[in-house]
């Protein structure tokens, strides 16, 4: 009985030690301080992690366990490399741990200040933009629904109704005066001291966090007076724009203007790109660009190819227009995004090919089915 005790002793200290580990406090804070914790270990970059699992639809792809899909990881981001707009079947929740910016969604801007919790669903575009001289630092927790709303309980899609409600006027900001993100938080970073959840023990508790988190947000949210048509809505919206996503993906190289793309969606051409627009937030030709020169971004990084080619490879017959667009997203000359690609440490080289994004119904299925079962 001794023997039990004493490891149960011993696992508990290993957990809060694993916790520990991860932070470091600010300069000039301390344990009592509401001053921001960062993790110890290095942050990765929001722009290499995530946009090369962006596909031609704008949907993120992010790589879960089956066993738990859940996941917990710190970043940093700056203004020199956006990501462009995008949305994703998973759910986020992200914490502004230093710095200054917007949460950019869809044609909207928020402040996004320092202690703030942003809340994002699968259906809207998105994506947070740095507006301080120094890098944001964020904690982020992606979660697929189903992890939650398919255990078996009559009640557990209720636990979603934060995510499943964002319309046009949803606060997808809860401000640091409001207390909780700071809770949601420590609940983030003891979801983390649990992955990867290897064991039965280790996925309960990530559940059972996790479902703490989100009970916090359905009680902060509990007078929004959003319904479930609004997800539904903007799900059909995405349908009508899925074929035309499917051939751009497609047809990478190839001339799309906008009255081709407002045919496949069957559409005027004015409706089209207020309809396109109110849905991705962007353009149809800003999305065409930022689509077409992070392809390039991926070639110039991995592969020899010339400059030419790879304009050509991603749809621009002109160089110097390719040069243009180019520069005007991400910041410098494509020759000077290759050179500071290769010149950073790990840096991958060697002939790459173009892979066809998968385009199909997996990344709202699952959002799709925590609605069902909330109408339930």
């Amino acid at each position: 009985m001794a023997r039990s005790k004493k490891s149960s002793e011993s696992n508990t200290d290993l957990k809060n030690r694993k916790v520990s580990n991860w932070l470091r406090l600010l300069p000039g804070s301390s344990r009592e301080s509401p001053r921001v914790q960062t993790p110890r270990k290095p942050l990765k970059d929001t722009f290499s992690l995530v946009e090369p699992q962006i596909n031609a639809e704008g949907v993120h792809i992010w790589p879960f366990s089956k066993s738990c899909p859940v996941d917990v990881l710190f970043m940093t981001t700056h203004d020199r490399q956006r990501v462009r707009m995008n949305r994703h079947g998973y759910f986020e929740i992200l914490y502004l741990c230093s710095g200054y910016g917007v949460c950019h969604i869809q044609d909207r801007l928020l402040p996004f200040h320092e202690g703030d919790l942003a809340v994002i669903g699968s259906t809207l575009y998105h994506r947070i933009e740095c507006q301080s001289e120094s890098p944001l630092t964020i904690a982020a927790l992606f979660f697929e629904p189903e992890f939650i709303c398919c255990d078996g309980a009559d009640d557990s899609a209720g636990y979603l109704t934060p995510f499943l409600l964002q319309d046009a006027e949803f606060p997808h900001i809860v401000p640091a005066k409001a207390g909780i993100p700071r809770q949601v938080l420590d609940l983030m970073l003891s979801i983390q001291a649990e992955l990867p959840a290897s064991t039965p023990r280790a996925r309960l508790a990530v559940k059972t966090y996790l479902k703490m988190v989100l009970m916090l947000l359905v009680n902060q949210y509990a007078a929004y007076a959003g319904t479930i048509e609004t997800f539904r809505r903007q799900e059909r919206a995405l349908d009508r724009l899925r074929p035309l996503f499917r051939f751009i993906g497609d047809n990478l190289g190839s001339s799309v203007q906008v009255r081709q793309a407002a045919r496949m969606c069957g559409m005027s051409e004015s409706y089209f790109m207020n309809f396109f627009k109110q849905v991705t937030g962007l353009s149809f030709v800003a999305y065409l660009n930022h689509f077409r020169i992070e392809q390039a971004q991926r070639l110039l990084a991995q592969s020899d190819e010339s400059m030419v080619s790879i304009s050509q490879q991603v749809g621009f017959c002109d160089q110097s227009y390719f040069g243009t667009v180019f520069r005007k997203i991400a910041g410098m000359t494509p020759a000077a995004y290759r050179r500071r690609v290769r010149s950073q440490p790990g840096a991958i080289q060697g002939r790459a090919s173009h892979i066809r994004p998968v385009i199909d119904g997996a990344s709202h299925t699952s959002s799709a089915s925590a609605s069902a079962g909330l109408q339930r």
